[in-house]
């Protein structure tokens, strides 16, 4: 697939890859949130307003409204102003605002804002014409993801299996950039001996009712009850071939070690040496 960007030098918005990518948001969703994100700060538009101008139908309307703020992105609160009446506060944003969060920005708090995510997966390749706008954020480092003594594929299994739970469980919800960096965590449970549906128990069993931070979450319960080391068992060693019994039998045996006779040549012959011991003649028993 070959792509050609030429990126705007103005009248542009940034929309992270984990919007546009997002498995929860519907079409419609992404739409009507990418729109609102567009409109100049001046503009004071209701959502269902934009939604109109977006030429999205009520019934869409609707359910992306839900799944915005299912997912974070859209707060509304009713609140009371002066006289009495009452008013609908909206706030849209491009990053996951937890109540509290989009609460404190409402009213101006300067508690900690929250940052952007990393994409989901991959980053834009550099235009082969035109140029980008000036970045005055600067990069932020990844930090590495997987250490090396846990298999690729597990690593790659574990990952699928955190995208699972996030999917499942709404408390649990983790970006891409998150179960990139949490696989290697899973993979070394898998490597341990663990089975998906512990590792699904381990993250999920007994959860409280509000989760502000899933990614923190999901990495204390999988450092923490992370199971131990199998102990090191010595390997079975194959069992000597069959052989034909070397005295007056002609017995097939299977040696324990390198006896070349059956056990019960064996034992004739240890009955026959000891025969003259105290002037008593044994006679072997057939």
């Amino acid at each position: 697939m070959l792509r050609h960007v030429i990126a705007p030098e103005r009248f542009f918005t940034q929309v992270s890859n984990e919007i546009i990518r997002h498995p929860r948001l519907s079409a419609a969703a992404v739409r009507l949130l990418m729109w609102q994100l567009s409109l100049p700060a001046s503009v004071d538009e209701p959502l269902w307003a934009t939604a109109k101008n977006a030429g999205i139908k009520k019934g869409a309307f609707t359910l992306a409204k839900r799944e915005l703020k299912a997912e974070g992105y859209f707060h509304e609160w009713r609140l009371q102003v002066a006289g009495g009446q009452w008013n609908t506060k909206q706030m849209v944003s491009n990053v996951v605002l937890s109540p509290e969060e989009a609460a404190a920005l409402r009213d101006g708090s300067p508690q900690a804002t929250p940052t952007a995510p990393e994409p989901a997966a991959g980053e834009p390749t550099d235009p082969s014409v035109g140029h980008y706008p000036t970045n005055t954020e600067g990069k932020k480092e990844n930090p590495p993801s997987q250490p090396s003594h846990v298999p690729e594929p597990l690593i790659e299994r574990g990952g699928l299996i955190l995208a699972s739970v996030s999917h499942k469980e709404r408390r649990l919800r983790l970006n891409g950039r998150d179960i990139q960096q949490l696989a290697a965590l899973a993979g070394e449970w898998l490597l341990r001996g663990a089975t998906a549906k512990d590792l699904r128990e381990a993250l999920t069993d007994g959860l409280p009712a509000r989760v502000h931070s899933p990614a923190a979450l999901t990495r204390n319960r999988l450092t923490r009850k992370m199971p131990e080391v199998p102990a090191f068992t010595a390997p079975v060693t194959a069992p000597q071939p069959l052989r034909t019994c070397a005295g007056t039998c002609d017995r097939v045996f299977r040696p324990v070690a390198e006896e070349t006779k059956c056990r019960d040549c064996r034992q004739e012959a240890a009955m026959l040496s000891a025969g003259g011991v105290g002037g008593l003649t044994v006679q072997p028993a057939f």
